[in-house]
């Protein structure tokens, strides 16, 4: 018999969460999350309630079903609706993540995350790439993203000053390494009686590389980004900290989902957790 902390409450709910980067609350509100509660009133079957918050850059709605719903088919009427709304929805819109739960789905688990000459991007990598990925194969569990670290991304800081005195604007960097650091196919290409798969790689293999891009010639000279920006392996702006045994670290909730057994949830996550250190010792 499964053993469980609550008894199965069966209220499922799914949440949508809409991120655009730089767009208002207010304009989150308005152009995103009102549009998109509108079409689920009207596409998707048996729904209890909706509550949403707007905050800056991200909007999140819950959907509360009837009772005995079928989960699967809301799920997919939520995602068909929300696809056909990203054509009605401001320009650069990217599709919502869809999350499922009900109300018997609670963390069980807590893992801290540390290492001696692991930094915060390093770790958050870690338990984004490596250690959540593992912990998905256990029945039941659930591993949302983590909380702390750094995420890991690839900045180009630029240089206003340098941009004004050389009439460029922010846009024009952009559309320089956007069009110069791309990977197309190119078809094949036939040589005796062997037939190769050609493919045009302008991506540079370094980070430091794309400063080497050029923009654009202005007076018969040529401006390259590295005159009017610069372009590292950074991370954005951090918006939580998170401190094992009061150093920076990361941490992962282990939900429990569906029916399974707490116990069985527990005890598969300590196994993978044994396999996975005992991989990181050896290497």
């Amino acid at each position: 018999m499964p053993t469980d902390i609550f008894p199965n409450i069966d209220i499922p709910v799914v949440t949508v969460v809409w991120n655009f980067t730089g767009l208002s609350a207010d304009q989150m509100s308005q152009r995103i999350v009102f549009n998109s509660e509108r079409g689920m009133t009207t596409t998707v079957n048996d729904i209890e309630h909706i509550e949403s918050q707007s905050l800056n850059g991200i909007g999140v709605i819950k959907i509360f079903f009837q009772p005995h719903v079928n989960v699967g088919n809301a799920v997919a009427q939520v995602t068909a609706i929300c696809q056909v709304q990203l054509r009605q929805l401001p320009p650069g819109s990217t599709p919502p993540f869809i999350i499922q739960y009900n109300a018997s789905s609670v963390p069980v688990l807590q893992l801290g995350l540390s290492g001696e000459g692991l930094n915060e991007q390093q770790l958050n990598d870690l338990g984004q790439n490596n250690i959540r990925t593992q912990l998905a194969t256990i029945e039941g569990a659930q591993t949302p993203f983590p909380y702390g670290g750094k995420q890991r991304q690839i900045q180009v800081d630029l240089d206003l000053h340098a941009l004004q005195a050389k009439g460029l604007s922010p846009v024009d960097v952009v559309n320089a390494i956007n069009a110069q650091n791309i990977i197309a196919p190119s078809g094949t290409m036939k040589v005796d009686r062997f037939e190769y798969a050609i493919e045009t790689n302008s991506a540079p293999a370094l980070v430091s590389d794309l400063n080497n891009l050029p923009i654009k010639a202005v007076n018969g000279a040529v401006i390259y980004i590295r005159d009017v920006a610069h372009v590292r392996d950074g991370y954005p702006p951090q918006t939580n900290i998170v401190r094992v045994n009061g150093n920076r670290g990361v941490l992962m909730n282990i939900l429990k989902t569906g029916n399974a057994s707490t116990l069985d949830i527990i005890k598969g996550v300590q196994n993978v957790l044994a396999n996975i250190k005992g991989n990181y010792r050896r290497s």
